[in-house]
């Protein structure tokens, strides 16, 4: 036999047992990854679940997925509805929960749900906002830009100063020439400027966008994230990422989550997401504030009152010490009545207060991006301009983000059950409570007005009463 074709035979042969070997492996790497991912899966399913779900425990966790609006719900809201004592240490946007406050009662993080095995799982409740995957992935990608273009807007940063530095190098020769065509290329698509940015349809396919964007919503909701707290949790990312059908036990879990939450908000359905916040879980807040308000002034007031006879038994050169004792005790009596206060709100102005905040808080938002973007312009992010990305970029992120796409579905089925729901338990309570709150603020005039035309009424049903006798006895 030809030596050549003893050569080729050999190659050959050696190329089937490779594939072989490697499928052999494949096999076993897949059958290890179901095992993780099912055990996973089947112990987060048997943890207990809460037997009243719609009723506000003794600590509020805002799992703040990002880029769906939770800042707003956390200025908005949740700051008009606690003060700045009873929220957890390391609470907004922060990630690894501070635990030395135990009597903290707001927690609002972009941890995912693992934090609640740091948590007093029997009286914790749980809310989320969800958006539409593909527009989260607009906004991701648009905010991303917006905080890279920061650094050039503030040249008096050391790294702004080196980027500058960089961007200034390149624009010599060739380079300032092809910047100086930049208005005519990027009009038509600020989601394609590869001259200056990355764009989208690259973005989505980086490493850190696979890792960490795409069906973020899901993992966040598992408690999966490259932040978790569960050991097993980077196994069961890489085992769902690399093999994308198992995804749906991970699904399976996180669907379990959002039902068992207390609120469970929509970004797009952003007015009946903010009433049914408000009445859900704002009301309950306010109850529980109008609750402890009369225990509240009391423990303050018997503060003030052991820091006076502490203060009296002192002797006299330790005046200076003593004031300053009493002054603390007055301080933490004000701020607890201050606390208790917000329990006389009502969700009607709860509401009104959430308008005029939002209202400021998007001029606000919008002055900051324009200021990052100007010295990036032509950049304009809009709806419009989000209209002229191509078909197959948005089919690639549906298919890139499918769990998440699952998740928002239930979602919306959740959101229109919990809605409708509210509108039936909470119709006719506020109204009443509007009521109740608007009698409270009748002036001494109505009060005695609507006084006198009681007794003027009953002034007249006496005097014919009276009347209705004597012509009976005339009869007899």
């Amino acid at each position: 036999m030809d030596t050549t074709l003893k050569f080729f035979l050999l190659l050959l042969l050696l190329g089937l047992v490779s594939v072989l070997v490697n499928a052999s492996t494949d096999k076993h790497d897949f059958q290890h990854c179901e095992r993780v991912v099912k055990k996973w899966a089947s112990s987060s399913l048997k943890q207990e679940v809460k037997e009243d779900k719609h009723t506000l425990g003794d600590l509020l966790f805002f799992l703040h997925v990002p880029r769906t609006g939770g800042r707003t719900y956390f200025h908005c809201f949740l700051k008009k509805l606690y003060s700045s004592s009873l929220e957890c240490p390391r609470s907004y946007d922060k990630l690894r929960f501070d635990p030395r406050k135990q009597k903290c009662r707001l927690l609002v993080t972009h941890d995912d749900y693992s934090m609640m095995s740091k948590l007093p799982n029997e009286r914790t409740s749980v809310v989320t906002i969800l958006r539409d995957p593909v527009d989260r992935v607009f906004s991701t990608y648009e905010f991303s830009v917006e905080v890279a273009a920061r650094f050039l807007v503030h040249p008096n940063l050391t790294s702004a100063t080196q980027m500058a530095g960089r961007l200034r190098a390149k624009t010599n020769g060739r380079d300032a020439r092809k910047l100086r065509g930049l208005n005519n290329i990027m009009h038509s698509d600020p989601y394609n400027m590869e001259e200056i940015v990355m764009p989208l349809h690259e973005y989505i396919y980086d490493p850190i966008s696979l890792d960490i964007v795409h069906n973020g919503a899901t993992f966040q909701v598992a408690g999966l994230t490259n932040n978790s707290y569960t050991e097993e949790s980077h196994s069961v990312r890489y085992c769902v990422q690399k093999y994308k059908g198992l995804g749906e036990h991970v699904l399976r879990v996180a669907k379990r989550r959002l039902d068992d939450m207390l609120y469970v908000g929509l970004t797009e359905e952003h007015r009946e997401s903010a009433t049914m916040f408000a009445n859900v879980v704002g009301s309950q807040v306010i109850s529980q504030l109008r609750a402890s308000n009369s225990s509240t002034e009391s423990a303050a007031d018997n503060k003030l009152e052991q820091s006076s006879s502490f203060s009296d038994s002192k002797p006299d050169n330790d005046g200076h010490q003593n004031s300053t004792s009493h002054e603390k005790a007055s301080d933490i009596a004000s701020t607890e009545i201050a606390e208790a206060v917000k329990g006389n709100m009502t969700v009607g102005e709860l509401m009104d207060a959430y308008e005029v905040c939002i209202s400021s808080l998007r001029k606000a938002q919008s002055r900051r991006r324009t200021s990052s973007l100007k010295r990036i312009a032509p950049a304009n992010f809009t709806k419009e301009a989000r209209h002229q990305v191509p078909e197959t970029v948005l089919q690639q992120i549906r298919s890139l983000n499918h769990l998440d796409v699952e998740l928002y579905k239930y979602a919306q089925d959740i959101f229109a059950k919990q809605h409708g729901r509210t509108m039936r338990n909470f119709g006719s309570i506020e109204r009443w409570e509007s009521f109740f709150y608007k009698s409270n603020e009748f002036t001494l005039w109505q009060v005695l007005s609507f006084g006198m035309t009681i007794f003027l009424i009953l002034f007249v049903f006496l005097v014919f009463v009276n009347a209705r006798r004597r012509t009976l006895k005339i009869k007899i």
